[in-house]
């Protein structure tokens, strides 16, 4: 069983060929979840990543929409009405807390 959440840092934002995702590399790997789910997480609504303290904490951030989760870094998907501008640094604040 994981403990408590650990936060991360973002290194920095990289852009993708998909204007409405951002990928952010964080500082370190990301924490596994119990045995039984796969490294790489891809979550398409806040009820699908219940289990998941990271993907949770992303989707609290109004204009998240996806969530993608890999070793080093996360993806995230913004809502067609979502700025950047804003949701980077509310995506920074809830992975460090």
């Amino acid at each position: 069983m994981t403990s408590a959440f650990r936060g991360y840092n973002v290194r920095e934002f990289q852009e993708t060929p998909n204007p409405a995702a951002l990928k952010c590399v964080l500082d370190r790997p990301v924490d596994p979840l119990p045995e039984g789910h796969a490294p790489i997480r891809s979550y398409r609504s806040p009820e699908s990543a219940s289990h998941d303290p990271l993907a949770t904490r992303l989707f609290a951030v109004p204009g998240v929409a996806n969530v993608l989760i890999a070793d080093t870094w996360v993806t995230v998907g913004k809502a067609e009405a979502a700025a950047w501008k804003t949701l980077k640094p509310a995506i920074q604040k809830a992975m460090a807390e």
